[in-house]
């Protein structure tokens, strides 16, 4: 597409800038754009990646730009001439992006609703950082606030999950998990991006994207063990603390542990905080309707037995 071309096309048929093009969400979003009909221009940091095969030879996939948002020239240089960004990369990069995105570009971020956790947490503090950043810009846009990811290819919360189940006599959970969470597919993260690229966005807004279900942690394990196919775990309940040594020991210590079977102690630490949120705000302004747990697992599982 010329320059010429791109400033006389409507917003929503100008090219998509999707910072973070190598990683999960990116790659997602890359390929429902493409299914859309837009053009995409991938922005990565990695000297080496090239998109993947399955692309194909798509003429609306423009070359990889290499920048690091820690880099800003070069990163200005990126999206000189971007009117639409998507960034799946870090949020605390966000201040960067800020300085090297044209001014008049309309944003759609990724954050998370680790931000809204209560304990000490570095990352949590650094999304909160780089929301405050883009609320205070005035910038056209989105900042999206998912919960935890799943059904992304090569995803590893639902699939670290069902390798315990498969590996371990019992579930060891801190008060039993009954605290709650509610996952989000990642078909839902990507239409709900494609949906944020089409709204005429006066400023800047932030919204939490959430899968339909708040479940206890110890549903959550029962419901991953029936669409992988395995019994209903035996949950147990341990008190968190040594729950959190045993983690601690676990990346400091020589072991044979699998990886799938390994945990930090801050992941241990949030097991005992409720994470549920309305999903109204999401659906209004969106108008995404995101798939129920049980469903969403199910096409989790099937694209994993497709892959095999």
């Amino acid at each position: 597409m010329s320059d010429a071309s791109l400033a006389k096309a409507p917003v929503h048929d100008t090219p998509v800038h999707v910072i973070g093009a190598s990683g999960k969400s990116g790659q997602a979003l890359i390929r429902r754009l493409l299914a859309d009909g837009i053009a995409v221009v991938p922005v990565v940091r990695s000297p080496d990646w090239q998109p993947p095969a399955a692309h194909g030879d798509d003429p609306r996939l423009a070359p990889v730009r290499r920048a690091d948002l820690g880099d800003a020239a070069a990163m200005a240089a990126a999206l000189a001439d971007a009117s639409r960004i998507v960034n799946t990369a870090h949020a605390r990069h966000t201040a960067s992006l800020l300085a090297a995105a044209p001014a008049s570009a309309r944003l759609v971020l990724l954050g998370s609703t680790r931000r809204f956790t209560r304990f000490p947490d570095t990352l949590a503090h650094e999304i909160a950082a780089g929301e405050t950043a883009f609320l205070a810009s005035r910038r056209p846009g989105v900042m999206l606030h998912p919960t935890m990811i799943y059904g992304a290819s090569g995803e590893e919360n639902v699939q670290r999950l069902a390798a315990m189940l498969r590996r371990l006599p019992f579930l060891p959970l801190p008060n039993g998990g009954r605290s709650l969470l509610q996952p989000i597919h990642q078909d839902d993260v990507t239409r709900s991006i494609r949906a944020a690229l089409d709204i005429p966005w006066t400023g800047p807004e932030s919204l939490v994207n959430a899968g339909a279900d708040a479940v206890t942690y110890a549903d959550f394990a029962r419901a991953v063990a029936a669409a992988a196919g395995l019994s209903p775990p035996r949950i147990v309940s341990v008190p968190a603390g040594p729950l959190m040594l045993a983690a601690w020991l676990t990346t400091r210590l020589p072991t044979r542990l699998p990886l799938s079977l390994r945990a930090s102690p801050a992941e241990i630490r949030r097991l005992l905080e409720d994470k549920a949120f309305s999903i109204e705000p999401m659906r209004a302004r969106l108008g995404i309707r995101p798939l129920g747990l049980a469903e969403g697992l199910a096409r989790t599982f099937s694209a994993v037995k497709m892959a095999l």
